[in-house]
């Protein structure tokens, strides 16, 4: 049991990492096209087709399946404290794999819509 416990809480911390918060950057829309900046960027738009899924966009499903899967067969190598970090890189890995799987499937299957999105471009 006390294993189980230890593993669950290094696939949470491997959660925890893939999850962590990155830098946001700035978001331009359709009304803001053709804006200029004062160090010669501007803002464009285009159209482009994208997938349309109404179910897990963030692909949460995937990823969690993905990083216990992971975890649970990390906990198999090694022994020792080299078990934990085992767990924890299989955790993360597993994550990975799963949110890409994920997302190909729902590639495949969902439905295709248009949209606009705008960018800053430095020329």
């Amino acid at each position: 049991m006390r294993i189980f416990h230890s593993t669950l809480a290094t696939t949470i911390v491997g959660l925890g990492m893939l999850f962590a918060a990155s830098a946001q950057a700035q978001t331009y829309g359709p009304q803001d096209e053709g804006r200029r900046f004062n160090d010669g960027s501007r803002v464009e738009c285009r159209k482009v087709e994208v997938a349309n899924n109404a179910r897990d966009q963030n692909r949460i499903a995937g990823t969690a399946t993905g990083a216990v899967v992971g975890g649970l067969l990390g906990n198999q190598v090694g022994g020792g404290s080299g078990r934990k970090v085992a767990t924890a890189a299989g955790a993360v890995a597993g994550g990975l794999v799963g949110r890409n799987v994920q997302g190909r499937n729902q590639e495949r299957n969902g439905q295709r819509v248009v949209e606009t999105r705008c960018e800053r471009v430095y020329r």
